[in-house]
């Protein structure tokens, strides 16, 4: 895999402790749904990964939508400007609506997504993320499931990327350089 020995070194989480993590978030899901539909609306583009794998883990009916959101643009920092790139394509009213992120950062986005959707008047509206970085947490925002806790590095793979490269990456690893483009 050219140049990812230098750049994206260090594995943060192995391919097997994140499997078995979201088995586990699956189950926590799954016991607080159960008997309901929810409509899960994933964030592109890093978390579509991830909510592949959360939905295998139910054995209920669930809806599935996306929003894209950008705040990094082409660098390993937050903008702090949340912009919608693709909107959802069904009405969230009356529904049990739960985000499913890649990582509650800043709280912006999360935030920013919450007063979005609380607008469409859902049943019910709720986060799962698979990365908390709460040190960095500028918005008194909290997820309701949480894979993990992560120190303050930038990430990559299991969907994550810089730059739209390294989403293939089975694992998530820290980013110590940045890579030309």
């Amino acid at each position: 895999m050219d140049g990812i020995a230098e750049e994206a070194v260090e594995i943060l989480l192995a391919r097997e402790k994140i499997e078995a993590r979201v088995r586990e978030l699956g189950v926590e899901i799954a016991r607080d749904y159960r008997g309901r539909t929810p409509h899960l609306v994933g964030v592109l583009k890093g978390a579509w990964v991830f909510m592949a794998d959360l939905i295998r883990q139910f054995d209920f009916d669930v809806t599935v939508d996306f929003l894209g959101i950008t705040s990094y643009g082409a660098g390993v920092h937050s903008s702090g400007e949340v912009k919608i790139t693709k909107d959802l394509d069904v009405s969230i009213e009356g529904r049990d609506v739960l985000i499913v992120e890649d990582i509650l950062d800043t709280g912006r986005t999360f935030k920013f997504l919450q007063d979005m959707l609380s607008v469409h008047k859902p049943r019910s509206l709720r986060l799962v993320t698979l990365l908390d970085k709460a040190s960095r947490r500028v918005v008194d925002v909290h997820a309701d499931y949480v894979g993990f806790e992560i120190p303050d590095v930038f990430v990559v793979g299991y969907g994550l990327d810089f730059n739209q490269r390294y989403r293939q990456l089975p694992d998530l690893r820290v980013l110590r350089s940045q890579p030309s483009v």
